[in-house]
């Protein structure tokens, strides 16, 4: 796993050197001066990052974030883990646009919630996932939400511009549609195996915008 830090934020590691062996991509484009790394520390938080990571440039990604190996984050999307981490598991990916944030611990909820994001994850494009729990080989529909405390098991399907509601809970293969999204029936077996493929699928296609031999 490897540390992202801003050019100057502390001495031992460079953003740039890190990013040479976990996203050379943003690394080269760094050095040559078109774009500037879009991960960077807050406080005492800087981005994990594990190996062959795909980062678009034009991303934002702060704080505390833990992003597994073969993770893609595609462009616009937004990642602040500030008064809480965000963890994504491997293989996941994060579709164009997506936000990403927690909730700092308060007198109404003292712990406050990370969001969490399981591995073979597909989120959709525009989505916004706050302060949740994503489990693996789920997909999150484009423009969806999911908001504090709420959970989805896996294999959940939430459909595209649903909103979960705080503290819901997506049961496992289960399909929920609307706003506010309600169970709208469990998923098939080719459903679910659908979601096998979207998962591999995007692994394949950030392996082609890295130039990693047999991306396809």
């Amino acid at each position: 796993m490897l540390q992202a830090r801003c050019l100057g934020a502390a001495p031992e590691a460079s953003i740039a050197q890190v990013s040479s062996a976990a996203c050379p991509h943003l690394a080269a484009r760094r050095l040559t001066g078109d774009a500037v790394i879009p991960i960077r520390p807050f406080l005492e938080h800087a981005p994990q990052l594990g190996a062959r990571v795909y980062i678009d440039p034009a991303c934002t990604i702060i704080g505390k974030v833990n992003l597994g190996d073969d993770v893609s984050v595609w462009p616009g999307t937004v990642i602040r883990g500030d008064v809480n981490h965000v963890q994504i598991g491997a293989r996941t990916n994060v579709q164009d646009g997506t936000i990403i944030h927690v909730s700092h611990h308060s007198p109404f909820n003292k712990a406050g919630y990370p969001t969490v994001i399981g591995e073979d994850v597909t989120v959709g494009h525009g989505t916004i996932l706050h302060a949740c729990t994503i489990e693996d080989l789920c997909l999150i529909g484009m423009g969806a939400c999911v908001l504090d405390g709420a959970t989805i098991k896996r294999y959940g399907f939430v459909g595209a511009g649903a909103v979960v509601g705080p503290g819901k809970v997506v049961g496992e293969a289960e399909l929920w549609l609307g706003s506010p999204a309600r169970l709208a029936r469990t998923l098939s077996d080719k459903e679910i195996e659908s979601l096998h493929y979207s998962a591999q699928h995007y692994v394949r296609l950030k392996d082609q915008y890295l130039g990693v031999p047999g991306g396809s």
